[in-house]
């Protein structure tokens, strides 16, 4: 017998399968994620999953073309699959809801693509849940975007993570104030954002800044007497806000700087320790875009969850996913009660619960196990005897006992 040859067709690089018990976690959590911002009264938008480069170049820089699944279509268009979702979104402000009532709560989620090296936690297609608040007064937005990342991420059962608060502009003003001008701050923001003081250091002394002074500052964190050391940092107020909301556990840290120069104000990154390198779970900001798409600025700050970290992070913690059940099975007893059974399956999910017959006419035994191993909460049993009766015979998977009932009882359940 020739040897059946194997199949050499397989997933792209950085992609993934979710076979069914990880597709439950996945739905699961963008439940719990989704209902929680849905409870802070925000409403979904979606948007392409392809765009004009153009689009992500005008927000990043032509460098991150280097990242993009980038590409001409058909008609010699530069088109790219998207690599994030805030710009897009911000296209869809300018473009369709710019008279809208203010303030406007955006949440979105969908799949993004980036052209990097795999590894845990990082993917070259990837899930992104964000929110963005476009038109609110800067520090009412500020607090209810931290509150919501907050809660987003608890209710998820997550555990050990570090929610650390910084601010851009207080961040550009003491590289001012010690001798860097706005216009040589964009080279050292990597540095910092990176923590790579050693290497900041060496380039603040080229400057001819004060390094010692500027370093000092960035490597502090802590609680609010951070924000000593840099007075009227305007966080205090978000901060009041965010206790207000019972959000107490979060960290100062005035190096936080995002790494994209559209960042205005209040910056966060959440972090859980138990990823290692790969940590960070969610971060945004307040930041200025809207304008550089061609409508008038408007106040916007905006954060977005690493959706498959956080599912990392959770399997990681050990975390006790629900297991979806089914609610019946049903097994008819002999070819005969056949279409009966199929009756009984049909007016079961009629009634909206959920249910699944036996399709390739196993042994009574054999069916048991394969509903077990559907997770059925009960099994129906449809026998000759029971069908003269008017009943039928339900199993209880998890203790083994047997009941008689009637259709309408099992339906009413």
């Amino acid at each position: 017998m020739a040897q059946q040859q194997k199949n050499t067709v397989q997933k792209p690089r950085g992609t993934r399968d979710f076979v069914p018990r990880e597709m439950e976690k996945r739905r699961w959590l963008e439940g719990v994620i989704r209902g929680t911002m849905e409870r802070f009264g925000f409403r979904e938008a979606a948007t392409p999953a392809f765009e004009h480069t153009e689009l992500f170049t005008m927000r990043s820089g032509p460098g991150i073309i280097n990242d993009m699944y980038a590409f001409k279509d058909k008609g010699g268009r530069d088109i790219s699959l998207r690599p994030e979702l805030t710009a897009p979104i911000i296209r869809l402000y300018v473009e369709e809801l710019v008279s809208a009532p203010k303030p406007l709560k955006l949440f979105y989620f969908g799949n993004c693509f980036r052209y990097e090296n795999p590894q845990k936690g990082r993917y070259r297609e990837f899930w992104q849940f964000g929110c963005e608040i476009l038109g609110a007064k800067k520090v009412s937005g500020e607090v209810e975007l931290l509150t919501l990342a907050h809660e987003a991420l608890r209710a998820s059962g997550l555990k050990k993570f570090v929610m650390r608060i910084g601010h851009v502009g207080v961040l550009r003003r003491l590289l001012e104030d010690n001798g860097i001008a706005k216009e040589k701050q964009s080279p050292l923001m990597p540095l910092i954002d990176k923590k790579n003081y050693d290497g900041l250091k060496q380039a603040l002394e080229e400057m001819k800044a004060d390094a010692g002074t500027i370093v000092e500052v960035l490597s502090s964190s802590g609680g609010r007497e951070v924000l000593k050391k840099v007075p009227n940092s305007g966080l205090d107020e978000v901060l009041d806000g965010l206790e207000d909301c019972g959000v107490m556990d979060y960290i100062i840290e005035p190096s936080i700087a995002r790494g994209l120069d559209y960042y205005t104000g209040m910056v966060f990154e959440v972090d859980v320790p138990d990823l290692g390198a790969e940590k960070q779970v969610c971060g945004g900001g307040s930041y200025s875009l809207a304008e550089l798409f061609g409508a008038e600025n408007i106040e916007s700050t905006g954060f977005a969850i690493g959706f498959d970290r956080v599912l990392v992070a959770l399997e990681a913690q050990n975390a006790d996913f629900p297991t979806r059940a089914l609610d019946y099975y049903i097994i008819p007893m002999g070819p005969g009660q056949r279409r009966e059974a199929l009756k009984v399956l049909t007016a079961i999910r009629n009634a909206g619960r959920s249910a699944d017959i036996d399709l390739s006419d196993r042994n009574f035994s054999k069916a048991l196990k394969y509903a077990s191993g559907l997770n059925a909460r009960e099994t129906v049993l449809v026998g000759e005897e029971e069908l003269k009766k008017g009943v039928l015979t339900v199993k209880d998977m998890a203790t083994g006992k047997q009941r008689e009932a009637r259709l309408d009882e099992l339906i009413r359940k």
